[in-house]
């Protein structure tokens, strides 16, 4: 199993950016595929995550401006950002686990990419 983020950079305040999680190993239509930012010196926090079937689910501090998708056939899952602040700043991680009950906690998923850094000005 392997995940690897991309399409992480340095935006303005106000742009958007979308990221990229390319699974390998296993399809992301039978796992909850995550995505996750953290900030050094900070716990990892969840961003949204979405199930097999396709519903999705989003922290509060995201509702509204950040969209998680995915393809299937491609095999991979994306975070369509808008509306970014610099409070958005972190590096942003894809995680995939089996079930949806504790989306929003990290122990609970058993695969995770290396992370791509996303930077707002």
């Amino acid at each position: 199993v392997q995940l690897v983020e991309s399409g992480g950079g340095l935006v303005q305040a106000g742009g958007s950016l979308r990221l990229s999680c390319q699974a390998s190993g296993y399809m992301v239509g039978t796992y909850f595929m995550a995505w996750f930012r953290q900030v050094p010196g900070q716990a990892r926090e969840a961003v949204a995550g979405v199930n097999s079937g396709g519903s999705t689910f989003y922290s509060a501090s995201v509702e509204g401006r950040f969209t998680i998708s995915k393809d299937n056939a491609k095999n991979i899952v994306y975070l369509q950002m808008d509306a970014l602040q610099p409070e958005d700043t972190a590096m942003y991680y894809c995680a995939a686990k089996a079930g949806v009950i504790g989306w929003s906690s990290p122990g609970t998923y058993n695969a995770w990419g290396q992370g791509t850094q996303v930077t707002v000005s």
